[in-house]
């Protein structure tokens, strides 16, 4: 065990006991402060979630936050850990890597649709937080059968879990900017490929301009009344490939 002292910032995430416990209970708590900033970010987004918009929901003063989260960039890490949450008890390895990796990447979609704004919070470094570790493990966890090194089990959970993220955010984005448009994904589909046929040169950009007039953009079939809860399959396509890649190294 090393004697190094925690910081500060890093016994707040984990919520380790700090200072005298005499005395009555505090009003206001670590807890009780991320919780209403969450609950913030769920109702308005990211930008909901201001110091100011916490101490008003908490009826404190911004200043007095400060005592319980240490600075803004601190709050940011405490609301992300937060919000992942603990890893699901159906995640428990099977000891079937593929399938166990796959449901693992699927439950942080799962987290993403419950908290949106989470796919685009600042990443300052690996994982530090008791939930964000515990992601890490499972991740890891599934991993065990293939005999892979550590580095390579570090890379395929973090490429796995950036293709999540961004995978999330992107299809979050495009359904926005349709559903603000009035328009399904096949008919946005439709007016981007008749926007673009005729102006692309077949000449300078010959891939491109066959793929247009292949017709592909006219025949996306509309999306079902579930899509807003769920990923694409062009997101579960990019899934497998990831998999299948992991497959070839661990043969």
């Amino acid at each position: 065990m090393s004697d190094r002292e925690v910081p500060g910032d890093l016994a707040r995430l984990w919520r380790l006991p700090t200072g005298s416990r005499l005395g009555r209970r505090a009003e206001l708590d670590v807890d009780r402060v991320v919780a209403t900033a969450v609950e913030l970010a769920d109702r308005e987004g990211a930008a909901g979630a201001t110091l100011p918009k916490i101490a008003a929901a908490l009826s404190v003063t911004p200043m007095s936050l400060y005592r319980h989260v240490g600075s803004k960039d601190e709050l940011v890490a405490l609301m992300g850990d937060a919000a992942f949450g603990p890893v699901p008890e159906s995640l428990a390895a099977r000891g079937e890597w593929r399938a166990d990796l796959r449901e693992w990447a699927l439950a942080q979609c799962a987290v993403f649709q419950a908290h949106p704004w989470l796919a685009q919070w600042p990443i300052t470094g690996p994982p530090r937080g008791p939930h964000a570790i515990a992601w890490m493990d499972a991740g890891l966890r599934a991993l065990r059968p293939t005999g892979l090194d550590w580095g390579a089990k570090i890379g395929v959970i973090t490429v796995l879990g950036g293709y999540v993220r961004q995978g999330f955010d992107l299809e979050r984005q495009l359904r926005d900017s349709r559903t603000a448009a009035a328009l399904d994904e096949s008919q946005a589909l439709a007016n981007y490929g008749r926007d673009l046929t005729g102006l692309l040169d077949a000449g300078r950009l010959p891939d491109i301009a066959a793929l247009f007039d292949s017709g592909i953009f006219e025949s996306i079939p509309p999306e079902p009344d579930s899509a807003a809860a769920s990923m694409s399959e062009d997101f579960h396509f990019g899934l497998e490939l990831i998999l299948d890649g992991v497959a070839a190294a661990v043969k």
